[in-house]
């Protein structure tokens, strides 16, 4: 059995007026602590991460893993929306990552996308899926944050969008009252197969994932806090066990969110990193 996994960080998203300030250490924290399981890792930091190269690393991943390989992915950055094109979002609107170029190609990562990457999967390929972003808030553009120190991990559509597609995007998605605000992994989500989600914050209108600063140390809140707890979980420990660790600290006055997790009872009850 194969332990392989994908860390994803981006703080700089040019022409955006969007930085972050913590991915790229959540990515490499979330590769170090892979690591002391046993899980060959790939990095995929700021520049390195564009639509093109993110795509060709989980479609490499996913090709060459075999029956029984465990694979960890996880994304630490902006989310998004799209307007749907196909019809299969009640809210009109696509749920997306933002890679490093969203804003020179025009060009999100969508979640029909992450889907067909994941229905090239072998039977018997796990999933550990670890999202630090959100997809939940205003399709109208925002303006850099008040607070250098917190910022919610999602990008309004008007943020990368040009202005010539923005009207259309911003009609269709406005009259939608319904906004999912799912993680963008949910969608390529394989329950039957044990996969896993554990995602920052819940879905729905204006819960955020926050991007912060703790100890000093830029950070996602939810990563910091997950891998916080990770040090202390015993080797027997499940990720339902993790799960209850993390959420004692979140949501808090300073960062209002609840961490999810998504899977079947046996995924749950399965031990971290196995």
């Amino acid at each position: 059995m194969a332990k392989k996994g994908l860390c994803i960080g981006i703080n700089n998203y040019p022409g955006t007026k969007m930085a972050l300030k913590g991915c790229v250490n959540d990515a490499t924290d979330w590769s170090k602590a892979l690591a002391t399981f046993d899980f060959d890792t790939q990095l995929l930091l700021d520049e390195e991460a564009t639509k093109a190269n993110i795509i060709e690393a989980i479609s490499s991943l996913i090709e060459q893993s075999k029956e029984a390989d465990s694979l960890v992915i996880t994304f630490a950055g902006h989310g998004t929306y799209v307007v749907d094109s196909n019809g299969d979002e009640v809210d009109g609107l696509d749920e997306a990552l933002c890679p490093y170029d969203i804003h020179s190609n025009q060009n999100a990562l969508t979640d029909d996308e992450i889907r067909t990457l994941f229905d090239a999967r072998k039977q018997g390929v796990s999933l550990l899926l670890i999202s630090d972003s959100c997809h939940s808030g205003t399709v109208t553009r925002a303006a850099p944050s008040d607070d250098d120190e917190i910022r919610p991990r999602f990008m309004p559509v008007a943020n990368w969008t040009s202005k010539d597609k923005l009207p259309e995007a911003l009609s269709r998605g406005v009259r939608k009252k319904l906004v999912s605000g799912a993680s963008v992994f949910k969608a390529g989500l394989n329950k039957d197969e044990g996969d896993l989600l554990l995602s920052g914050c819940e879905e729905g209108v204006y819960n955020y994932s926050y991007d912060g600063v703790i100890n000093n140390r830029p950070c996602g809140a939810f990563t910091h806090y997950a891998l916080k707890t990770l040090k202390k979980m015993k080797a027997d420990a499940t990720y339902a066990d993790w799960h209850r660790a993390y959420s004692r600290y979140l949501p808090s006055s300073k960062y209002p969110q609840s961490p999810q997790i998504m899977g079947n009872k046996k995924a749950r009850l399965r031990k971290i990193f196995t």
